[in-house]
């Protein structure tokens, strides 16, 4: 049974940081320092939305659309979610027989 690697936050800052500084694939990096390529995929994602790396490719007027229109995605999700938990009634979905 394999065990599950726990890693710091200043060791996954690293590992963005090579990413992102260096120019090399996440796939690069990960076999670089012997981790899964999801998984610095996941922490690269997770710097970027917290705002810690700028999306170097956009603009200041498109960073802060893309800003914008995350936040008016997310709002209609939640809308979206609640109106299917108020139209279909508990149950409503499934089939017997």
């Amino acid at each position: 049974m394999a065990t599950r690697r726990s890693f710091t936050q200043e060791y996954r800052e690293q590992a963005v940081s090579l990413h992102l500084d260096s120019g090399r694939s996440i796939t690069e990096v990960a076999r670089s320092i012997g981790v899964h390529e999801m998984t610095v995929g996941k922490w690269v994602k997770k710097a970027r939305e917290a705002g810690r790396v700028p999306d170097s490719d956009l603009s200041e007027p498109e960073r802060a659309e893309l800003e914008r229109l995350r936040k008016e995605n997310a709002v209609l999700r939640m809308e979206r979610d609640f109106a299917i938990k108020v139209i279909m009634p508990a149950g409503a979905g499934t089939r017997t027989g």
